[in-house]
């Protein structure tokens, strides 16, 4: 009979416009505070959104050489932190004979955009020789992951997703998969994002997408409320660290939770908005419930995808109900994205890191400004107060553009 290898939680690592570290986070989450505010990054006046969730007080320097900094993005500084927020919170040290089974598995969606921008404009002013040779390291996506493992003297598999915004719940799920096959007994994996830049509120401001609640910040983002008019981008990192439960319990790491179920799908369907029927989710969902080998009325709380979309909370709501039947009332449903605005493809792995807290506190966050429901929208969504609950088993949603979606299902640890 084949060995399975279980997986555990054994170190989280955030940074969001609630705080720099996992403490200031979850205080936050639980408080129902907004980590929204007017955008200072940039002159914003001829933009029709003005404000994001943008990550307050971050220095580099706190984590990185002083002669390092300008070969990296903030997307990377950022992950460089989160990275070494759940190192520290796992208490591993990796070891030269260990360093070949730990791996690094960071995910963002859009990348250095804030380095794509200012190289852009180095050579529209002064030619290619004004183009820094950082400029590509800086930039891709894949320079997170690598970065980390630089570092951290990580030599196991080392991989980034680039899946909109379900990027870094599938490079959890990804990672995940990587130690239950027995190619690591420890990954590094999560997203990084940071895109709050002169693109990056404008792209998406193109699509209207955005709110532009610009006088009233901290209400601005309000999944499933009636009066919701589109999404605020946030920017940080969400990281685990997840281990092989025997490597783990060997050590005598400290365990948040056990990571027992993933799920992928795709709508197939529009390249930004999400199928009529749910469907996408709808599966992900039931993939990640099956692939855990338990029912769905096992299932506490759902960390929902949530954007404060006018068509993305209804849709989502729809497959919660079509996929949890009768147990779907009896659910806790909440949208964390309602405190800290939409990571991109760092959302599911801050959203990752926040459910697994609510598993190891048996607390069900809020979602915040929930103040007239949508008639779509008719769960319970924890409004505006965290409170206790008893949660044995909690899913966590992303769902990106291209139609891409991601599960991930926690459950409280039992040795």
């Amino acid at each position: 009979m084949t060995n399975i290898r279980r997986v555990v939680v054994t170190g989280i690592g955030l940074v969001s416009s609630l705080g720099i570290g996992t403490e200031a986070n979850w205080t936050g989450i639980k408080a129902g505070q907004s980590g929204i505010g007017t955008i200072t990054k940039f002159d914003t006046t001829q933009f029709a959104t003005r404000i994001a969730g943008e990550v307050k007080n971050f220095d580099p320097l706190a984590f990185i050489d002083k002669k390092d900094v300008k070969k990296m993005d903030i997307f990377i500084q950022y992950a460089i932190a989160a990275s070494q927020f759940a190192m520290d919170d796992s208490g591993l040290t990796i070891t030269p004979e260990l360093s070949r089974r730990v791996g690094v598995f960071i995910a963002s969606g859009i990348g250095g955009f804030t380095t794509i921008e200012r190289e852009h404009k180095a050579l529209l002013e002064g030619g290619p020789r004004k183009i820094s040779p950082f400029f590509i390291p800086s930039a891709i996506i894949n320079l997170a992951a690598g970065q980390v493992s630089i570092r951290l003297g990580a030599r196991g598999p080392n991989s980034a997703t680039c899946t909109a915004c379900s990027a870094s719940a599938h490079a959890i799920g990804d990672a995940f998969e990587i130690i239950k096959r027995g190619a690591a007994d420890v990954m590094i994996a999560g997203g990084s994002e940071a895109a709050i830049t002169p693109m990056g509120i404008g792209g998406f401001g193109a699509l209207r997408a955005l709110s532009t609640r610009n006088d009233e910040p901290s209400k601005a983002s309000r999944p499933f409320d009636r009066d919701r008019d589109g999404f605020i981008v946030g920017e940080g990192s969400g990281v685990l660290i997840l281990e092989e439960y025997e490597f783990a319990k060997a050590r005598g790491a400290r365990i948040y939770a056990e990571l027992v179920g993933y799920g992928m799908s795709a709508d197939a369907y529009h390249i930004t908005a999400p199928s009529e029927d749910g469907d996408g989710a709808f599966r992900v969902m039931s993939l990640a419930i099956e692939s855990a080998g338990i029912t769905t009325a096992d299932v506490d709380y759902i960390n929902a995808h949530g954007t404060s979309t006018p068509q993305g909370d209804a849709l989502e709501t729809l497959a919660i109900n079509r996929c949890f039947g009768d147990h779907a009332k009896d659910l806790a449903v909440s949208s964390t994205k309602s405190m800290t605005g939409h990571l991109l493809g760092a959302a599911g792995g801050l959203e990752a890191g926040i459910t697994v807290l609510a598993v190891y506190h048996q607390i069900a966050p809020p979602t915040i400004n929930l103040d007239q429901p949508d008639d779509n929208c008719n769960l319970d969504y924890v409004p505006h107060h965290s409170r206790p609950l008893a949660i044995t088993y909690a899913l966590s949603n992303s769902f990106g553009f291209g139609g891409t979606n991601a599960a991930l299902l926690f459950k409280k640890f039992e040795a």
